[in-house]
């Protein structure tokens, strides 16, 4: 196969940046097509910890072309942190191997200032976003008052454009919101080297994207979040502010439809979300915590403890018809040891009514009932498996039931943190 996407298809967090190092080992190409820094992927090379936020987890392999692409939404000074951080541990030392799309939108101060001050207001009923200016960034994009990488071109439009921005917003930061006002002298400022540091790495990557897959050469699309974050599909509004699915590597990335050869979803062995919002599955109390200790669950952007739940097969199958998944990598089986039983929750129920598929509404899992099957655990050390007969029986019994219930064949079985953890039994790329 030659164009490839990885998918999150839980509530984001399921180990996607892992599964993007291995392929882009592969891939000539690898790009971010939607989201911004509130979503991260952690690697681990070398036993050295990496977190990207915005570049392609493409970066820690040798000539890949790494692409933001024009679905992303940008915050220009994390990014070029980012880079410099990258820079600083010998990743990304040819600048050409970086591409900025000009039409993906700028994060800027008033963005963030605006979505902070939005959930300090909420209150209880905080949405539980990172704070980080992503859904403010994407209002002004479909209200077509957005600042794109494009505008950088002219320093004195831009400004111009900038400037006015900057009035609207304060207004309503400081009439509405009664938030502090963005500095717009300071902002200017800061604006000529973050212009200097960023405009060599612009490029019409939408044609690059689709020059790529015309030469048949290998494509990998990174994506962001999780499907049940998807601002139409996931559960609104605790979601994201963009499409988290396959669908949007078209939009987001610039690859002509009908060119992906293969979705790849990825879920943990178990489930988590941050932030509010229904979560059918969730574990309470001693187990909850214990596997947020040794799943190491606590956010990569932000830091924030994530709740834990049992697998969800109704919301694995979602994802997958959602996807058109080809296979499923799942991660963090070895967090798992030592737990025993261990449950799936394969069904919901409301009433007298079970729901073997999602409910119509997703404001309908408040009030789900989630349907449990307990499997027997085991104790043994995953660490070491590079196949699946090295595996405890009882391990491989939760694999094949996850599959059975998720209707969506394993390639990838996720058994440590490092690059090599992991037991390969198909590779999109070399299929």
């Amino acid at each position: 196969m030659q164009t490839v996407a990885v998918i999150g298809t839980q509530w984001g967090d399921e180990g996607k940046g892992k599964i993007v190092d291995l392929l882009a080992a592969d891939a000539a190409v690898v790009v971010r097509f939607q989201g911004g820094n509130n979503a991260a992927h952690t690697l681990v090379v070398g036993g050295e910890k990496f977190i990207l936020r915005m570049v392609p987890a493409g970066a820690l392999h040798p000539g890949k072309t790494c692409v933001i692409g024009n679905g992303m939404v940008v915050d220009p000074f994390a990014l070029v942190e980012e880079i410099d951080r990258l820079k600083k541990h010998s990743q990304l030392s040819d600048p050409a191997l970086l591409k900025i799309s000009y039409d993906a939108h700028l994060v800027m101060p008033y963005h963030q200032a605006i979505d902070r001050a939005r959930e300090e207001r909420l209150g209880k009923r905080k949405v539980g976003t990172t704070g980080f200016g992503i859904g403010p960034a994407y209002e002004d994009k479909m209200a077509r008052s957005g600042l794109r990488f494009a505008d950088l071109a002219s320093p004195a439009a831009f400004k111009s454009r900038l400037e006015y921005n900057l009035k609207e917003k304060n207004l309503y930061l400081k009439n509405v919101l009664k938030a502090k006002p963005v500095d717009g002298r300071r902002l200017l400022a800061q604006i000529a080297p973050m212009r200097r540091r960023l405009m060599p790495y612009l490029a019409d990557t939408a044609a690059l994207v689709a020059g790529v897959a015309a030469e048949g050469r290998k494509i990998l699309f990174e994506g962001a979040h999780g499907t049940m974050l998807d601002i139409d599909h996931g559960t609104y509004p605790y979601v994201t502010s963009s499409s988290c699915l396959a669908s949007a590597v078209f939009s987001g990335g610039g690859l002509p439809p009908g060119r992906l050869d293969a979705v790849l979803g990825i879920s943990k062995a178990y489930t988590t979300r941050v932030g509010g919002g229904p979560f059918p599955s969730e574990i309470k109390g001693a187990l909850s915590d214990r596997l947020r200790e040794e799943g190491n669950e606590f956010g990569s952007a932000t830091g924030r403890p994530r709740r834990v739940g049992w697998f969800d097969a109704v919301s694995a199958r979602y994802a997958a018809r959602l996807n058109g998944m080809w296979g499923l990598a799942l991660t963090k089986l070895d967090v798992l040891t030592g737990v025993n039983p261990l449950r799936i929750c394969y069904a919901y129920q409301i009433g007298s009514k079970r729901y073997d598929e999602m409910p119509p509404s997703c404001l309908a899992l408040d009030k789900v009932r989630p349907l449990y099957e307990e499997l027997p655990g085991w104790d043994e050390n995953l660490g070491e498996a590079r196949s699946l007969a090295e595996l405890p029986e009882n391990a491989r019994r939760y694999l094949d039931r996850i599959a059975q219930l998720s209707g969506v064949k394993l390639a990838m079985v996720g058994v440590g943190a490092a690059r090599e953890a992991i037991i390969i039994l198909e590779n999109p790329f070399l299929n």
